[in-house]
């Protein structure tokens, strides 16, 4: 009996031969380039200074630390200067006949102040918006009165 577990003998092989110039370049220049760049970086790891890189926590060295600050002078801006137009007017009034009735005084419906001076001259300084005399360029705060400092 026979062993089933034997292997069939191996027909003979041609002998070997060198491989063609061009195989031989295939193999040998990929390796000799990849033994180049392990070589390189096996080099560059090894240098003095990588041996004085070790992992040092950031902490151990003291860090200079900069700090900017910014200060912003806060100035009123000043008021824009006004221009005040001037209209002269005549008026020529006939005085009404006297009815013997008391009729309502409408003789400040028309006053026109064209600067604080002249009301404060006139006496009706400070001026209230609703009054006569009240005008906007008078009111500089934009608070209902006019002319009050």
């Amino acid at each position: 009996m026979t062993n089933p577990y034997t292997t069939a003998p191996m027909p003979p092989q041609p002998p070997l031969r060198p491989a063609p110039k061009w195989a031989r370049k295939r193999y040998v220049l990929p390796a000799l380039s990849l033994a180049f760049f392990i070589g390189i970086g096996a080099g560059g790891a090894s240098g003095d200074d990588a041996k004085t890189t070790a992992a040092k926590p950031k902490s151990a060295s003291p860090q200079p630390t900069v700090t900017v600050t910014t200060t912003a002078e806060a100035r009123e801006p000043e008021p824009a200067p006004t221009v005040t137009a001037t209209k002269t007017v005549k008026v020529t009034a006939t005085p009404a006949p006297d009815t013997g009735t008391v009729a309502d005084d409408d003789s400040g419906a028309d006053v026109y102040y064209a600067n604080c001076s002249e009301a404060h001259a006139a006496g009706a300084a400070p001026v209230h918006r609703g009054e006569p005399g009240y005008a906007s360029h008078l009111d500089r705060d934009n608070d209902g009165v006019g002319c009050d400092s």
